[in-house]
């Protein structure tokens, strides 16, 4: 496909302005926090406000709900964690790793390997709630599994998957590769995948809520669009860095997104989603780079982690502002938010887990 002017670019004042600074943090406040010496690849919140967490190190570590007890560790891979995704029923969680397997973890410690394949890395895992599915990514190959683990179907791509995502009813799977992204159909036989076509690498994906639209990170720094009905294709730039994190505010009227110094989001509520339409720059936290967002999943509230190691709860339809963790204990590299949104989590690339508890997410001031 011929490159073409970007539709979309974020606005200067997305990398300029000033920090919010010395204001008491919410984890100061009301929560607690703890370092388990390993990288947070990934946090989870199960039943009960159980908290998982995926580290680098190849470990799992359950930490209990407000509880002083120490954190419960099970070794599942020979290297590092690459991903990590809730089971359908929040008891269990799936872990990828680079020693090329799947595995299922219980939090009273017991493991199930899924799938393996030698010399690949798994990384993402997604499922589907709509469909009971699951998919993961080994390197060039997306395998699909049924609730039990039975593996239902097996997709290969010319290069390796950076990305996935199933559309809301969970009929389809999308891939992120380089050229672009690959649609199937999951419950099909043998078949040609649909293709979304950009020239790059594409890192992430995700599928908004309603279904529409389809957007990848890139290896430059901008994502890439498309509207599934008629391929339409857009581009939203101006990134200083390259965005490794994207998460859907309720109903899908805004994307959120990591990869400046604020919060920017996309408006895809109304005709033509964000084409044509400037993002919502939303108030800093830090004079650094937002390395991961997770919006809450009922109010437009978006919490969002820094390279500095500093997070913020910042809200959509307002400058207001509630520093959650301040600088230091490395990048924030992990946000979770539990189901009901009364529970935040946060890790980092040093191995500090957070957590808060709010019945409101404004929390006393």
């Amino acid at each position: 496909m011929k490159d073409k002017e970007p539709v979309n670019q974020i606005p200067a004042s997305a990398v300029t302005g000033h920090p919010g600074a010395g204001k008491t943090t919410l984890l100061d406040r009301i929560g607690t926090g703890r370092t388990l010496e390993a990288y947070v690849v990934g946090v989870a919140f199960l039943e009960e406000g159980l908290l998982a967490a995926a580290l680098g190190d190849g470990r799992v570590a359950f930490i209990e709900r407000e509880s002083t007890n120490p954190p419960s560790f099970v070794s599942v891979h020979d290297g590092a964690c690459l991903s990590l995704a809730v089971d359908l029923e929040e008891q269990r969680v799936l872990t990828g790793g680079d020693d090329g397997r799947l595995v299922s973890t219980g939090t009273g410690g017991d493991t199930t390997e899924i799938a393996s394949i030698a010399g690949r890395w798994v990384e993402p895992i997604v499922f589907s709630r709509a469909s009971g599915l699951c998919a993961a990514a080994f390197g060039k190959t997306v395998s699909l599994f049924a609730r039990d683990g039975s593996a239902v179907g097996r997709f290969d791509h010319a290069n390796t998957v950076g990305g996935l995502a199933f559309d809301p009813k969970g009929r389809r799977i999308a891939a992120a590769h380089y050229g672009g992204v690959s649609l199937w159909w999951v419950k099909a036989g043998i078949q040609e995948p649909k293709r979304l076509s950009w020239s790059g690498s594409h890192l992430g994906l995700t599928w908004s809520p309603d279904g529409k639209y389809i957007i990848t990170a890139m290896q430059e720094n901008e994502l890439h669009g498309w509207r599934i009905s008629d391929s339409v294709d857009m581009q939203m730039a101006g990134y200083p860095t390259k965005v490794k994190s994207m998460s859907w505010l309720p109903k899908g009227r805004y994307l959120a997104t990591g990869g400046a110094d604020s919060v920017i989001c996309w408006p895809f509520h109304g005709k033509g989603g964000p084409m044509g339409k400037a993002p919502l720059d939303l108030e800093r936290g830090s004079d650094s780079v937002v390395t991961v967002v997770a919006a809450h999943p009922r109010h437009g509230v978006v919490a969002a982690g820094y390279k500095d190691g500093t997070a913020i709860l910042v809200q959509i339809d307002s400058a207001h502002m509630v520093p959650v963790k301040r600088p230091g204990k490395g990048a924030v590299t992990a946000l979770a938010w539990s189901a009901d949104g009364e529970h935040l989590a946060l890790g980092t690339e040093r191995g500090f887990v957070g957590r808060i508890s709010l019945s409101d997410w404004r929390a006393p001031s």
